[in-house]
């Protein structure tokens, strides 16, 4: 028997294409009318006290120890230590909702909900999986991609996590995507996760290509078929190649056909260089959603938020909305920017270089990694690496070695694949 709550969300989201996509945890989820939601009343309307929310308060502040503040001394007591809403601070998420649109002009004129604030992007996939994906709706992504997905589709949501190939003939593979696509439309409804810059590969597509992934959904939206893109943007902003599509794909989905929801799954963490702010951002985006529809999920986000952490930091937060306003930050970002390049220049110098008889590097332009399809095992050769050069990387499977040059000096790069580059030589001769 669904709360009546839930069946209220439901029924604003029927006829929409979100509504048709639910999971059954997402069919299920409500905000409850409970201590959160009382106490946002009792923050409007209790003049005299508010006497709801376990916080200690002194004269209406929440109290803060001198031993905690004192390493955070500009932030108020509020700031730093009481609780945010459950979607997150409403001034955040305004903010991020503009910068989102600054970076993205494709979204202007286009409808968005509002960014829902989650405990960083890893958070908002899972809570995605608890929205769209169960055992009878599995999610779409590439391969190679980050292991977490297969982590929280497969084994936490009990779904299944479905393939395509990434790359053909040095660029991305589109004829692997469309067949992927046409595959999962044939249940009626697909769910597909789209991550550029890309973790593990470091790709993104061309302006060529972007256009080629959306004539896709396209085509299969105007065929009826319900789907749902996840658009994965942790690293961006991140390119270091002239021919790759600037914008998030967001801003192509959020308005592109009625059968279509797009979400987009972004944050500070790698773009403002905060990873352990554990601060992200879940914004939906689909042609013809209402304001209504939109809160509908927001609610339902909301319920999966209380559920599970019940709100996201707060210090995270207002250090972030604070930085935003800095007027050098945006200097300060391209600064890094301009040395991630760097490193990535001088990796794509070393790659493009040497030749190996056990190594093929796949193709990279942007973010913080590049990786090698790899002729031996690559958690053995990962191994060998390490104890033998003391050099860290990462097996992402049995044939895919991912390397995160971010974290690598640029006077350090040459010997770094150096190694790389001998080891796998070594590595075949010994067998």
């Amino acid at each position: 028997m669904l709360n009546p709550l839930a069946q209220e969300l439901n029924e604003t989201l029927s006829g929409s294409v979100a509504g048709a996509l639910l999971s059954d945890l997402g069919t299920r989820i409500f905000f409850p009318r409970g201590i959160i939601a009382q106490g946002g009343e009792a923050k409007q309307f209790g003049k005299v006290a508010n006497a709801t929310i376990g916080t200690t308060m002194i004269e209406g502040k929440p109290a803060a120890l001198a031993s905690v503040k004192k390493f955070a001394p500009e932030l108020t007591n509020a700031e730093l230590v009481s609780y945010t809403p459950t979607a997150g601070n409403p001034e955040l998420r305004a903010k991020w909702k503009e910068l989102m649109l600054k970076k993205n002009p494709g979204l202007a004129g286009k409808a968005t909900s509002n960014p829902v604030v989650v405990p960083g992007l890893t958070a908002g996939i899972s809570y995605l999986a608890d929205l769209f994906v169960d055992s009878t709706k599995p999610l779409l992504a590439a391969n190679p991609s980050w292991d977490n997905y297969s982590l929280v589709i497969e084994t936490r949501r009990g779904a299944e996590l479905h393939t395509f190939n990434m790359f053909k003939n040095n660029g991305f593979d589109i004829d692997s995507f469309k067949k992927a696509m046409e595959n999962e439309a044939k249940s009626g409804s697909v769910r597909v996760l789209l991550n550029f810059p890309q973790n593990p590969s470091g790709y993104s597509p061309t302006n060529a290509e972007a256009k080629q992934i959306v004539a896709v959904v396209k085509e299969l939206a105007e065929k009826g078929t319900k789907i749902i893109v996840w658009d994965d943007d942790a690293y961006f902003g991140l390119n270091y190649e002239s021919d790759i599509y600037p914008q998030s794909l967001f801003a192509e989905f959020a308005d592109l056909h009625e059968n279509v929801l797009a979400v987009k799954v972004d944050g500070p963490t790698k773009e403002d260089f905060v990873w352990g702010f554990r601060c992200g951002f879940l914004t939906f985006g689909g042609k013809g959603m209402t304001s209504e529809q939109y809160l509908a999920l927001e609610k339902k986000l909301m319920g999966l938020i209380r559920s599970s952490v019940s709100c996201s930091s707060s210090p995270s937060q207002s250090i972030s909305l604070r930085a935003f306003s800095e007027p050098k930050i945006e200097e300060e970002k391209k600064a890094l920017r301009d040395m991630l390049c760097a490193r990535y220049k001088k990796v794509r110098a070393f790659v493009d270089s040497h030749k190996s008889s056990v190594l093929e590097a796949l193709p990279f332009n942007s973010g913080y990694f590049m990786s090698f399809k790899t002729k031996c095992n690559a958690e053995e050769l990962r191994l060998k690496i390490l104890h033998e050069k003391q050099i860290g990387t990462i097996s992402i499977d049995s044939s895919t070695l991912r390397v995160a040059f971010s974290s690598v000096d640029e006077e350090k790069i040459d010997e770094v694949y150096t190694a790389i580059y001998e080891t796998a030589e070594e590595f075949k001769t010994e067998n």
